[in-house]
């Protein structure tokens, strides 16, 4: 029985009329908007013999009960970062609201496996700077303590936050009782970068998501004025974080799917008439091997180190935050390259740089895999972002066969 992948894309519109404005979507987790999105989801839920709750973080669950507990969950998150695009998350739960849909149709309401569908709770962390908030509660590896008086732009609190949608920070982890029965995780994401467009590919399978090392780097120097101030007895803080700057890309390049990025730069005093003697910069490395990771680094610190010396600087490093590596699921990789040439004749394997739900599951110790379409320009997170229809029309065909495969898996293996 063939999926609705068309009336999958008429159900993206419909979301995309209700909560976007002329800036892009506007559906921020926690936010009025995100909740009428959600509230919309219900609606669409009414035509199936399902069951719908929301856990103790928040997250969305759809269950399909079938003749056995094992359990297929399908998903991803409504939720967008302000001014954000039409496909961010959003495709993966109406991706999979089609699948579950094709699900009942086909075997009359009563599947050999048990299939969920969940939309995960604030997965982008736009408004407090907390990621995979959800998920990360299903998974056990929430952090509720440092959580807990994050703030947003305007002063309000996570934990106030979380209590006017009803949901009590301090019960979060009561979320992973929904890891019970789980056998598998599915995921549709758009791509999000410009890989898949540049060799001319639909779809793609995803490896897994890199390993993530954030660090604050300190070069002191010192203050003095620039005017009086001769160019060969300056300790310029500013001049050594420069080259540091320059040179991870070459360490990057190094690594075929490394990337690093220095995206935030404050300098001290900051006027223009004083030599920079403090300047602080946030360094962001991922790679899916954690060997890399670690070898970009070691030597980013040891060039930075190299870089204050040269300028009569002093160099400190402190980390912000990191995440390992999450390979995903090896046969559930193939089975998702298989379901992609059947629907378009050639896929190709690469790495997800951005976090997904999909990590914190595996993470888990749930067998998930994850499917890629192709990004026009590479671009999301902006209003701009965009599909082509007929390679979201695949991109819905190709996970409703990775389904197939799946829920036949789980009978064999589980």
């Amino acid at each position: 029985m063939p999926i609705d992948a068309r009336g999958a894309i008429d159900l993206l519109k419909e979301l995309r009329t209700l909560t976007a404005d002329e800036n892009g979507a506007q559906r921020l987790a926690w936010s009025p908007v995100w909740m009428k999105a959600r509230a919309w989801f219900l609606t669409k839920l009414k035509q199936l013999p399902v069951e719908h709750h929301y856990d103790a973080a928040g997250n969305s669950w759809t269950t399909l009960k079938g003749a056995s507990e094992k359990t297929l969950i399908v998903g991803s998150h409504l939720d967008s970062v302000p001014n954000g695009g039409w496909l961010d998350g959003a495709l993966g739960v109406i991706g999979g609201f089609a699948v579950l849909k094709r699900i009942v149709e086909e075997y009359n309401g009563k599947p050999p496996v048990t299939v969920r569908l969940v939309d995960w709770a604030d997965e982008e962390g736009a408004r407090f700077g907390r990621s995979l908030f959800g998920s990360s509660a299903f998974a056990g590896t929430q952090t509720i303590e440092a959580d807990r008086g994050r703030t947003d732009a305007n002063g309000k609190r996570l934990e106030d936050a979380l209590a006017d949608c009803g949901i009590s920070i301090d019960a979060i982890g009561n979320a992973e009782i929904e890891r019970k029965h789980a056998a598998a995780y599915l995921e549709l994401h758009i791509e999000q970068g410009p890989v898949l467009e540049s060799m001319g590919l639909p779809l793609g399978a995803v490896l897994g998501t890199k390993g993530v090392e954030r660090h604050l780097i300190t070069f002191h120097g010192q203050e003095a004025h620039s005017g009086s101030t001769p160019m060969v007895v300056r300790r310029d803080a500013l001049a050594a974080a420069a080259k540091l700057a320059l040179e991870i890309r070459p360490i990057a390049m190094k690594h075929k799917d490394a990337v690093c990025t220095m995206g935030s730069v404050k300098t001290f005093p900051g006027i223009v008439t004083a030599v920079v003697g403090r300047r602080e910069a946030t360094l962001d490395q991922r790679d899916l091997n954690a060997d890399v990771l670690a070898a970009m680094f070691n030597e980013a610190q040891e060039k930075s180190r190299q870089f204050a010396q040269e300028e009569g600087c002093t160099v400190e490093w402190s980390r912000i935050w990191n995440i390992a590596p999450e390979p995903f699921h090896p046969e559930l990789v193939s089975f998702c390259e298989e379901a992609i040439r059947q629907t378009v004749g050639t896929s190709h394997r690469l790495p997800s740089g951005p976090l997904h739900d999909a990590a914190e599951v595996s993470r888990a110790g749930i067998p998930t895999a994850m499917l890629f379409v192709q990004s026009l320009k590479g671009i999301s997170h902006n209003k701009i972002e965009d599909t082509r229809e007929e390679h979201l029309e695949q991109a819905v065909i190709a996970l409703d066969r990775l389904a197939a495969k799946t829920m036949v898996w789980i009978q064999v293996e589980n």
